[in-house]
């Protein structure tokens, strides 16, 4: 159980700190800072987690993360449907808090499909996810890797956020997306599938990959 009070308090940071952040400096590409500050804090709140809670749940806050473990071995099918069933209520909880602060209106930091294109959308949140859950299965590959783990997938988060914030608002986590659309409604939530289903694809093809490059070794709990 402490584990999953873990996954639920990890996640609801990063939705608050990330989305929050998102929602309140905005996300234009152009505008230069904002874009900038909000990669950053969707990086620096799973730096600030996997410090935090990573010696308890390994710091998923993520059900791409999550399943990309299960099928690298890593983590029991019970752990999984906990883990995610955390996730989702530690994205909802920190979606409903932030509309306190920010109006839903504005956006809470939601995903929208690039160009209104599903499929140009859902290509790059899988490639996306896919870099972003195959530096969590290396960093975590090994247990010497412990003490920089944390920083090299805050910094991976933060890399794909660079790129695609232009295009989706870069999902990369089901649960990130599905808790501020929950709240936001209308068209936030209809294509919010997108942004659930394409990071488990990811996901699902870095346990793959990841898997065959590295013959099966490292399989540590991440």
């Amino acid at each position: 159980m402490k584990k999953y009070v873990a996954e639920f308090i990890g996640t609801f940071v990063l939705v608050f700190i990330g989305c929050g952040t998102a929602a309140t400096v905005g996300c234009d590409p152009k505008a230069g800072s904002g874009y900038i500050l909000t990669a950053l804090a969707f990086g620096l709140s799973i730096v600030a987690m996997a410090y935090s809670i990573g010696n308890i749940s390994g710091c998923h806050v993520n059900p791409a993360v999550s399943l990309s473990c299960l099928l690298a071995g890593r983590m029991p099918g019970k752990d999984f449907a906990g883990y995610v069933v955390a996730q989702f209520l530690g994205a909802m909880a920190a979606a409903g808090v932030l509309t306190v602060f920010v109006s839903p209106e504005g956006g809470l930091g939601t995903n929208a499909l690039f160009q209104g294109e599903v499929g140009a959308s859902f290509l790059i949140e899988v490639i996306l996810t896919f870099i972003f859950t195959m530096a969590v299965l290396g960093a975590t590959a090994k247990p010497g890797n412990a003490s920089v783990a944390g920083l090299v997938i805050g910094l991976s988060l933060t890399l794909v956020h660079i790129l695609g914030i232009a295009y989706t608002g870069t999902s990369v986590n089901p649960a990130r997306s599905f808790g501020p659309a929950l709240f936001v409604g209308g068209e936030a939530l209809a294509d919010v599938w997108v942004f659930i289903l394409a990071p488990l694809v990811g996901g699902a093809l870095s346990a793959f990959v990841y898997s065959f490059l590295s013959g099966g070794k490292g399989s540590e709990t991440a």
